[in-house]
């Protein structure tokens, strides 16, 4: 059994024989981040795909106005990038910050061309997650529509709790396309209720 966290993610999904994954180690970069440190920036082009081993990321758009919208929330053994900027290798619509000091497993744009041609089974593997995420995103853009902000941000609580621990509560209410006085009467009344 292989003790690496990104390893043992992919046989999960695909099984790597020991060739393999000495192939895809040597083709991967570990890298360590700090506290608000960004992975890639708006208008930059995103260079790779990161599986997070330690830490917590949000990836999030700025406005016109100089207004975050966070979309997206990464911890361990979640995947981040602008994904549309890492496929398309154009400027990249959002940006991806650390919450936390954080640790990443990156792949390169490159060479991750190269490791699909060599381990077939990756692109099953990168298939079947950008799936998932795909219905995830479609899920939530049905709750945003649909729920109310007490439902969403109790849906957020009861899906991510870990997440919820870790992030400040204003990002939560920007993720949740509300304010963070909003946000913070919603928890009032939970807790009034209980």
């Amino acid at each position: 059994m292989n003790n690496n966290p990104l390893i043992e993610y992919i046989n999960r999904y695909v099984r790597l024989t020991q060739n393999e994954i000495n192939l895809l180690l040597e083709n991967t970069t570990h890298r360590k981040y700090l506290k608000g440190q960004y992975i890639v920036q708006q208008g930059d082009i995103c260079r790779f795909e990161s599986f997070v081993i330690k830490g917590c990321l949000k990836t999030f758009y700025v406005d016109n106005e100089g207004q975050e919208h966070v979309v997206l929330f990464a911890i361990e053994n979640w995947w981040t990038a602008d994904l549309g900027s890492f496929l398309t290798q154009k400027p990249a619509d959002y940006n991806v910050q650390c919450i936390e000091n954080t640790e990443v497993i990156q792949f390169s744009f490159e060479k991750m061309e190269f490791l699909y041609q060599k381990i077939p089974k990756l692109e099953r593997f990168f298939r079947i997650i950008i799936q998932k995420a795909f219905v995830a995103s479609e899920k939530r853009i049905v709750r945003n529509f649909s729920l109310p902000a007490k439902e969403r941000y109790l849906e957020f609580k009861n899906t991510y709790p870990q997440i919820e621990q870790r992030v400040p509560q204003y990002l939560i209410a920007s993720y949740l396309g509300i304010t963070k006085e909003f946000l913070s009467k919603i928890r009032g009344q939970i807790i009034a209720e209980q």
